[in-house]
């Protein structure tokens, strides 16, 4: 069993900065993949960004690619998420996930363990 804890979210202008964090419990958190996920009012969840469990391979959504960059520390259980160049329409709440294992996937159905969620609002 995984447990997620994510903080980092706020309110922040266009163009600013924040940064996500997510915490795990647990032994095996290095061989799990990691994601991001968003989901804004009225829409579904969508992927952000993925990263291996070693930490060597990354992939992101179009949207944010160039602009956010997901990293983690096995180490100290976390994955972070880096968030520049903000948008008005990257407002929503986010989500760290966890896989069971490896995957490459980018639907909400190739991720098993989910943190809480934390609101994410870019005013214009």
């Amino acid at each position: 069993q995984v447990q997620l804890v994510e903080s980092g979210g706020g309110l922040v202008q266009a163009g600013g900065s924040l940064r996500l964090s997510c915490a795990a419990t647990g032994r095996t958190f290095s061989s799990r993949t990691m994601g991001w996920f968003r989901q804004a009012p009225g829409k579904e969840r969508e992927f952000v960004a993925g990263i291996s469990g070693s930490g060597e391979r990354t992939f992101y959504a179009d949207s944010v690619k160039g602009r956010f960059t997901i990293s983690r520390d096995n180490r100290k259980n976390t994955v972070y998420l880096q968030m520049n160049s903000l948008e008005p329409e990257d407002t929503a709440v986010y989500y760290c996930a966890a896989a069971v294992g490896t995957t490459w996937g980018r639907t909400r159905y190739d991720y098993s363990y989910w943190a809480q969620g934390t609101q994410v609002t870019v005013s214009s």
